[in-house]
């Protein structure tokens, strides 16, 4: 993990955002506020512009400020919640620990801190749907060797949480309000956090 790893995968993150701009736009109009697609771009953008200032600097560094970006430009509660992961993701981050091992306690730190700040949990039809599967299985192979064996069980399990949504009834923010009626639909911050997590994992696939 370094710098430079860290701004490949953000790239690799726009570009499969950007292609389904329309499917998560389409998403969100039909049980949020129809913005998140554009409050994510804004984010992305912003934070591949520090690339210069941070190249250099140490991974919790860069989370940190990227963090930090995320929290001041992107509007709604997704800006909150990623800036609340990233920014927690940089503290328990330990250059002694192997990749894994490192990877798996900085995410799972990250999504307990997303957990109490947006007072959710799995099963709430939310972007904790796919980052909560994904941190358990980070740490159950957290031993493994084999990183492209971990990034397809990972990858797998990310579209398996974001699928789940579509039968939950949503009990936090915009869609809560549709009550029964939110069931049907896809939450459009767990689609966007999957394809974000697969964008990553087809990185290390592929390499």
């Amino acid at each position: 993990m370094n710098a430079e790893k860290i701004f490949n995968n953000l790239n690799q993150i726009k570009l499969s955002i950007d292609e389904h701009q329309r499917e998560i736009e389409k998403l969100d109009q039909e049980i949020g506020d129809g913005d998140h697609i554009f409050n994510i771009q804004r984010g992305i953008k912003e934070s591949l512009d520090l690339k210069d200032k941070l190249i250099g600097q140490d991974p919790d560094q860069v989370l940190k400020e990227i963090g930090m970006k995320v929290m001041t430009t992107v509007g709604g509660s997704s800006g909150a919640l990623f800036a609340t992961l990233l920014i927690n993701m940089s503290k328990k981050y330990n250059s002694e620990l192997t990749n894994q091992k490192n990877i798996a306690s900085m995410f799972t730190e990250g999504v307990e801190a997303m957990k109490k700040r947006g007072k959710a949990d799995l099963g709430e039809k939310t972007m904790l749907d796919v980052f909560i599967p994904v941190s358990i299985e980070l740490q159950k192979l957290s031993d493994h060797e084999d990183v492209k064996y971990i990034a397809k069980k990972i990858k797998e399990v990310a579209k398996n949480g974001m699928l789940s949504t579509e039968d939950l009834i949503a009990t936090k923010g915009r869609a809560s309000y549709l009550g029964e009626r939110s069931k049907g639909h896809i939450d459009p911050g767990a689609r966007s956090s999957q394809l974000a997590i697969e964008a990553i994992c087809n990185t290390i696939i592929k390499t």
